[in-house]
């Protein structure tokens, strides 16, 4: 009686086949973390540019303002709001400026004919 020849492989090519999927599944968990890693830096990367892009911008707008800040004219404005007045000058201070407006509003409405 013949033998049979069976459909399955040689034990050695099963063994090759086995160790290449096992070489596959190392290789492939070895490049998973610098893979991740590498992403989650680019990832890092553009969200620091942003970051540092709007920093540029915000130090452009203090340094126009320091500019601006920084002649006389600017200086003088800031020293009167401070209450700060020129060698010879009087000050004076005026209270009950927006009831003296409600009252001039008042009469310039009766004042008007209809």
């Amino acid at each position: 009686m013949p033998r049979k020849s069976s459909r399955r492989p040689p034990v050695s090519t099963l063994a090759r086949r086995w160790a290449a999927v096992a070489a596959v599944v190392i290789v492939g968990y070895l490049y998973y973390h610098p893979l991740r890693t590498y992403l989650a830096t680019r990832h890092e990367l553009g969200s620091r540019r942003t970051e540092v892009g709007q920093l540029a911008e915000q130090k452009r707008e203090l340094e126009r303002r320091l500019g601006a800040s920084a002649t006389l004219g600017a200086l003088a404005r800031e020293a009167r709001q401070l209450g700060y007045v020129r060698p010879g000058e009087h000050l004076f201070i005026v209270k009950g400026i927006p009831a003296w407006r409600k009252h001039v509003a008042t009469i310039a409405r009766s004042a008007v004919p209809r």
